[in-house]
């Protein structure tokens, strides 16, 4: 039995969710419609990976607003660190994340800049080359893998784990929470993209560290507003 086989078996021995997870996909789907995926070119995906991380995505697209063209690796390795720096103050931790930045170029041109030589490397070996350079965990490696690269893999981020214990998931490991994800769905990259923006979009918009439980499409199917009647609070 594989890892993520016997992660499934845990996820259905414990106690059933309200939700199955094609039904939370095809219930966010509904309510904020097609994905809109993580925009930008390969760059600027790599670049913005890194600049989002411990702040929010409005911070994000201040700090492209100041840059004067169109992100290319070639551009940033060429850019001096303190010039980068203030392009990306609006992200805060802007000297290592400019350093982490250039980190990530340097680590494509080992790739002559070609997308194509990266996607043809496998997906494992990526992800670990990726979690070797300073300043890249775990979540932006993911994301680098599926938005730049179209590996298919599942980002699991703050807003998920937290919608997940709100929906009345039990389970204690990112292992067992990306297991419960990938039941019922197509495991394509196309489909592990779809559901992650999604899942940022409901996180954004309802379930915040203050959720706006009234105005929530999943609102009947929370654990949260759950009596432990099984009721409406």
């Amino acid at each position: 039995m594989t890892e993520v086989e016997q992660e499934l078996c845990v996820c259905r021995e414990r106690k059933e969710m309200m939700l199955t997870s094609k039904e939370l996909f095809d219930r966010l789907e509904a309510a904020f419609g097609p994905s809109q995926g993580w925009p930008g070119n390969t760059v600027t995906i790599m670049a913005t990976a890194v600049m989002v991380q411990n702040t929010a995505w409005t911070a994000v697209v201040r700090a492209m607003a100041r840059f004067p063209q169109e992100l290319t690796a070639e551009y940033l390795l060429a850019l001096p660190v303190e010039e980068l720096m203030d392009y990306i103050r609006p992200c805060g931790f802007m000297k290592r994340k400019a350093e982490t930045i250039r980190t990530v170029m340097e680590w494509y041109g080992r790739y002559d800049f070609d997308e194509t030589k990266v996607e043809a490397v496998p997906q494992e070996r990526l992800r670990q080359e990726l979690l070797a350079l300073k300043g890249i965990g775990e979540e932006t490696a993911d994301v680098i893998l599926l938005y730049a690269f179209h590996k298919p893999v599942f980002v699991l981020d703050t807003y998920t784990r937290r919608m997940l214990k709100r929906l009345g998931g039990t389970m204690q490991t990112d292992a067992e929470r990306r297991a419960w994800f990938l039941m019922g769905i197509p495991h394509t990259a196309k489909m592990y993209d779809d559901y992650h923006w999604l899942l940022l979009e409901h996180g954004k918009h309802y379930c915040k560290k203050r959720p706006l439980c009234d105005e929530c499409p999943l609102g009947d199917a929370c654990a949260k507003n759950m009596d432990e009647e099984g009721t409406r609070k």
